[in-house]
């Protein structure tokens, strides 16, 4: 065996696992041989591409891992490997860089590839994913708390990180009182839905949920919207309405983007709050309602109130009770089961039964990288779009399934993700002491995610409850 290819041994529970790694890379063919080799499995790895036709016959691999290169053609060495062993997984490393021409480029040998990982890749991760099917269970307790609402709120319940753990933890209690509920968080975090869970576990279940956009309606509608009107009221109320307050008795009124609602009716909702009555746009007498109201909103309520722009007498009213909804970018871990809830849920209602494809790793991978400023309706939305074109196949969806569907800002984040992962280099003086280094290390990683902790410890390969202890011991 020439010195260009390395063999590589673990004595540990993986033994028979075979993996060749072709790669021009150094640095990468040592984090894979290291990844592999501390799960156990028999490891090849060489940098010599143009040659490595010649290990096929030595081994019957289960994996060949192979980079694609701008000097090599890749694709006969994956049809020669195909052809000698038809069992054997192959998996493409692709340059992050050009994402948009990825689909055109590798057309051809799709049928071919177990996987795709766009570049700069975790080799432990992939290992993982390799050596053990990286298998993803969900936390089945998050289930049993709603379980006769759970297809309703499935897109809710799925979760894996602490952070939604702890607030599904808490909505049974939050269920169970009257009290008012203020649901914060970014655009597309599912406040609504976390709105019709509490509504659905409290005592009110059987009570009407009515949903009200106060950003989507216009001022000069939004009072009538909200309580209605008497016939003859103004011109054109040929006859009475009832509005929201009312179809919402003895049920839940939820007031979505409440940080919207114009000032001169917001006296008008805390005067409701207080009383527990309504008066109808040209009415004269009081109409009682029992309404528990849920507000949400987008904005820093107290940084309006400090503006001017929302009463503090009613922001205290509604801040009773509180839930923060963090933004899919800062919970990872739940991308996996969402997008292969929201993959199947848009097959099903194409019509196409079950059993259906699953994601590959290298696309939940991709999936975990994206910025998701739309947070989960942004994952929904991109999941449908891609059911719908993939819907013909029963293969895994495989990232050049996906990178059609991205928007530009998300191909962007995985062609300049390359980028920074070459750029990012760490210059540690010898003599530096090993606590120094940790900080040193723990900063520029910060810099490198731009402050995301939860991306900053899955590259560090620690909990984030460590990574918080470190940063508040660092002062970082």
């Amino acid at each position: 065996m020439s010195e260009s290819v390395k063999k590589h041994r673990a004595e540990k529970s993986l033994k028979g696992l075979s993996v060749l790694v072709a790669d021009s890379d150094h640095s990468t063919l040592e984090s894979f041989m290291e990844s592999f080799v501390s799960l156990g499995a028999e490891v090849y790895t060489t940098n010599r591409l143009s040659r490595v036709q010649e290990l096929f016959g030595e081994k019957e691999f289960d994996y060949f891992i192979i980079s694609k290169q701008d000097e090599i053609d890749v694709y006969p060495i994956i049809f020669e490997f195909k052809k000698r062993l038809p069992d054997g997984r192959v998996i493409l490393l692709e340059d992050g860089t050009h994402t948009d021409e990825l689909l055109e480029d590798i057309e051809e040998i799709i049928p071919l590839l177990h996987d795709i990982y766009i570049k700069p890749v975790d080799t432990m991760k992939v290992a993982l994913n390799i050596s053990s099917s990286y298998i993803k269970k969900q936390d089945s307790t998050s289930l049993a708390v709603v379980e006769p609402y759970v297809e309703q709120l499935k897109p809710y319940v799925l979760f894996r990180s602490q952070a939604m753990k702890r607030i599904m933890m808490s909505l049974p209690r939050i269920a169970s009182s009257d009290q008012t509920v203020l649901i914060t968080g970014e655009t597309g975090t599912g406040k609504e839905l976390a709105a019709r869970a509490i509504h659905f576990l409290s005592p009110r279940a059987e009570g009407n949920f009515v949903a009200v956009n106060c950003g989507a309606i216009p001022d000069t509608l939004i009072e009538g919207e909200l309580f209605g009107h008497e016939k003859g009221a103004f011109t054109g109320a040929l006859k009475t309405h009832k509005g929201k307050f009312e179809l919402a008795n003895g049920g839940t009124l939820f007031l979505d983007e409440i940080g919207d609602m114009p000032v001169s009716l917001q006296v008008k909702l805390l005067r409701v709050l207080e009383e527990g009555e309504i008066y109808r746009i040209g009415g004269e007498r009081p109409i009682k309602v029992n309404v528990r109201i849920i507000a949400a909103t987008r904005r820093d309520l107290h940084k309006s109130v400090q503006e001017g722009l929302f009463r503090d007498d009613l922001y205290y009213r509604l801040n009773v009770l509180k839930i923060h909804l963090p933004p899919l970018r800062e919970r990872i871990e739940d991308i996996p089961l969402l997008a292969i809830h929201f993959f199947h849920r848009a097959l099903s209602e194409l019509g196409i039964k079950p059993p259906y494809p699953e994601l590959s790793n290298g696309s939940i991978d991709m999936l975990e990288r994206l910025p998701w400023r739309g947070n989960v309706r942004e994952l929904r939305n991109l999941m449908t779009r891609v059911a719908t074109f993939f819907a013909p196949h029963t293969r895994a969806v495989l990232p050049v399934d996906i990178i059609p569907h991205l928007d530009e800002a998300s191909i962007n984040e995985l062609s300049q993700g390359l980028d920074k992962a070459r750029k990012m280099g760490i210059f540690i003086p010898i003599g530096t002491s090993m606590e120094k280094v940790e900080e040193i290390v723990i900063r520029e990683t910060l810099k490198y995610t731009g402050g995301n902790k939860s991306q900053a410890a899955r590259i560090l390969k620690i909990g984030l409850r460590t990574l918080r202890r470190k940063v508040k011991k660092y002062n970082i």
